[in-house]
Parts: C-alpha cells; sequence; structure tokens
C-alpha cells in the first residue's frame, strides 16, 4: 500500500514539474517563436536557400569582368560537392546566351563521317554521371592577397556530379581516323576559346557532359554542352562547346602557348601540362576565421587529377611532425575527399597544414620543394601545402 502511494505522490510530482514547464515555456516566448508558428511560405517552382545563409562566389576587381573569375567558398563547404550556384568561373569573354533548341555540335576533321549532333541527338545516346573536382591551373597564385581566406587562395576549385555522353561514343559514330593524334575543342563563346587534346584522353574518360548537380548546366558552366577532362586543368574542359575537329598535330592555339604554360628556370616552358597534381587545403580552421582553446575538429579536401587520394596528413606544429586525418568516405576518383582531423588546441600559437598523397605515390610538396623544382616563374600549377597561422588570440590567417 505504501509502494502504491510514493508512486502516485511521484506521479503527481512529475506531472506538477512538466506543468511549471510549459507554464514556463510560455512566459519565456518570443515575438520569433509566434511567427514560427505563423503559417509559412507557400511551395514555390524553383527552391531557394534560406535568407540566413550568405555565401557566395568572391569577384575580384578587375578591368575587364568578362574575361575574370569568380572563385568559390570552399571554407563555407560541407561535404565534398559544390551547389552549382557556388561553382567557380573562368570566363575569356563573358557568357553567351545560348537557345539550346538551336545548339549544334559538328565533329569533323581527320573522321570517316564528318556529322552535326543536336543536343536531342546527343541526350537521346547512353549517358553516364561522375562526381569529378574541376580546378583551374591558375588556382593559388604565389603571391596571396592580404588577410587570405581559403576561397580566395584555393576557391578556383570545385566539385560536381556532371552528366553527359562519353566523347568516345560520338567519336566512334563518325570513325576518327588513324591518322588523328589530337583533337581541336572549340567554344561558342565570343573569343572562340580553343584547346587541343590528345586522342588518348578523348577515347578515355572525357565527357561531353549537359548536365551538372541533377539538372542543366549552368550558363556560367557551358550550357547548353561543355567538355569535361577529369583531373585535367580547367581550361580544357572548353564551355559552350560547338565543334570538335580531329587533326595530327596540336593547333597550338593562343591559350596553349601565350597561357596556359609553365616557365621554367632555365627559359624554357612546359606545354600541354594537363593533368593537376594533389593538394589539399584546410578550410577549418582557415584564413579569416577565429577559433576558440579547446576542442576543435580540423577538416578540408584534397584532391589529385593523376589518381584516387590515398592518404592526408595534418601538422599542428609547422610541419615537425605529421598525424593522419580520416578520410571521409567516399573516396573518389579525382573527385574533392573530405579529410577530419579531432584536435585540441592549447591556445598557443601555431601553423597549421595539411599535405596529401595519392594511389600513383605523388606526395603534395611544400613551397620551398615546388621552388626548388620550377623555379619562381610559373605562373600555373601550384599544388604547394598551404600553412596557416593561429595566433594566441585565435584569429587565423596566411603564413
Amino acid at each position: 500500500m505504501s509502494d502504491s502511494g510514493t508512486g502516485r505522490r511521484q506521479w503527481l510530482g512529475l506531472t506538477a514539474a512538466i506543468a511549471a514547464l510549459v507554464s514556463a515555456c510560455r512566459r519565456t516566448s518570443t515575438p520569433q517563436d509566434s511567427a514560427q508558428r505563423a503559417l509559412g511560405k507557400p511551395v514555390s517552382p524553383y527552391g531557394e536557400r534560406s535568407p540566413f545563409e550568405t555565401e557566395a562566389r568572391f569577384m575580384p576587381e578587375v578591368r575587364f569582368p568578362e574575361a575574370s573569375t569568380s572563385l568559390t567558398p570552399l571554407q563555407d563547404s560541407c561535404g565534398i560537392l559544390t551547389p552549382s550556384s557556388l561553382h567557380y568561373e573562368r570566363h575569356h569573354s563573358g557568357v553567351p546566351r545560348i537557345d539550346p533548341a538551336s545548339h549544334q555540335l559538328l565533329i569533323h576533321g581527320q573522321v570517316d563521317c564528318p556529322t552535326i549532333f543536336s543536343l536531342e541527338d546527343i541526350k537521346r545516346l547512353p549517358s553516364i554521371s561522375r562526381i569529378y573536382f574541376l580546378e583551374c591551373s591558375g588556382n593559388t597564385r604565389w603571391i596571396e592577397p592580404a588577410a587570405a581566406t581559403a576561397q580566395q587562395t584555393h576557391g578556383l576549385a570545385s566539385c560536381s556530379e556532371w552528366t553527359g555522353v562519353p566523347l568516345s561514343l560520338l567519336l566512334s559514330e563518325v570513325g576518327v581516323q588513324k591518322s588523328a593524334r589530337w583533337i581541336l575543342a572549340e567554344g561558342a563563346d565570343a573569343c572562340k576559346m580553343q584547346r587541343s587534346l590528345p586522342v588518348e584522353k578523348a577515347m578515355d574518360d572525357i565527357l561531353v557532359a549537359w548536365g551538372q548537380n541533377g539538372e542543366a548546366l549552368r550558363p556560367e558552366q557551358g550550357y547548353p554542352l561543355r567538355l569535361l577532362a577529369p583531373g585535367w586543368e580547367g581550361n580544357v574542359s572548353v564551355k559552350w562547346l560547338r565543334r570538335i575537329e580531329a587533326v595530327e598535330e596540336p593547333y597550338m592555339t593562343r591559350d596553349e602557348t601565350a597561357r596556359y604554360t609553365d616557365l621554367m628556370p632555365d627559359g624554357s616552358a612546359r606545354m600541354f601540362t594537363f593533368v593537376m597534381d594533389a593538394k589539399s587545403i584546410i578550410t577549418y580552421p582557415s584564413g579569416g576565421q577565429r577559433i576558440k582553446a579547446g576542442f576543435c575538429e580540423v577538416t578540408g579536401l584534397a584532391w589529385s587529377g593523376r589518381a584516387r587520394v590515398r592518404r592526408v596528413e595534418v601538422s599542428v606544429d609547422g610541419g615537425n611532425t605529421w598525424i593522419d586525418a580520416k578520410l571521409q568516405e567516399p573516396v573518389l576518383d579525382r573527385a574533392f575527399v573530405r579529410f577530419r582531423l579531432p584536435w585540441r588546441w592549447d591556445g598557443g600559437e601555431c601553423r597549421i597544414q595539411s599535405r596529401a598523397t595519392d594511389e600513383s605515390g605523388y606526395v603534395q610538396p611544400s613551397r620551398e620543394e615546388l621552388i626548388a623544382i620550377r623555379g619562381v616563374h610559373s605562373d600555373y600549377h601550384n599544388n604547394a601545402i598551404k600553412v596557416w597561422k593561429i595566433a594566441v588570440d585565435g584569429q587565423v590567417s596566411g603564413a
């Protein structure tokens, strides 16, 4: 009987406590609570992000904005995919307005059957979807802007799911002749961007892409058609693709002679340096951010155009010692890889950095190691280790 009475008293006490808590919540409700209970925004034909989310592409001030860039806010990213609206841009003569109903792709030159494909023709063919990173070979300048962020130093790199038709399928349809060792790809922009590519790559893994992240390409990304050359410098993934010519030798166009070459210390120049080597960047903590002493999860992105990323190491003592970070699944070939490392910051000044190793055995070099090989006159393919400095007040800046 006493046990029953005790249970009843406990139940009444719990009920009273819940009633008091509900009453307190009602007394402390805010206008925002009332607004949240009101009817919300109705459905819309195309989704938008919350107005509280303000990540945006950074656009450097330039004299000719039609021949400029916008950079992806890597420090604000999560996972490995870049939203299409935040994918970096690089244009040489602005973004053309193209009606997909009238757009055509001509494949000609040293082929058995020169053919004009409409967008509808291409979409009728078997398509595939692949996740690949895309990086401008001019990403990461040797001289950084003051108070640089991860976006300003590494933001000419993004990662998307691309959908399209293998270029090899189209080339097989037209019958590429044995004498053709290269192809010339041309865009429909005002400058008619042209780049030469080896037939071996064209017959391997290049896509003629019409989709990005589950929808049509954005105009800034080459709508309605673009090339996508996995692991190679972004410039060869010609946007607004209108023509492919099979040829014996590279065309030596302006953008593969005057640009996109690497001047070496002895005065020679590396040309057709297509592959983007292993690279990584810590996105938290990174430039422009402030952290507090105590636990901190170090995280960032790594990628390689040679092979799948096998390992990412992090140093929190200026490169004296290195710790293996955890690679977040999925770890895909020639795609961004997210890495993470739990860390407890003691509040003292320190330097943090990361380095990637891919399955080919290539290890991301330090700035000093890269300069020893290539000098300081090359303006492209800088994949040196990026060092961040954390001050005693928690402010993070470039080192």
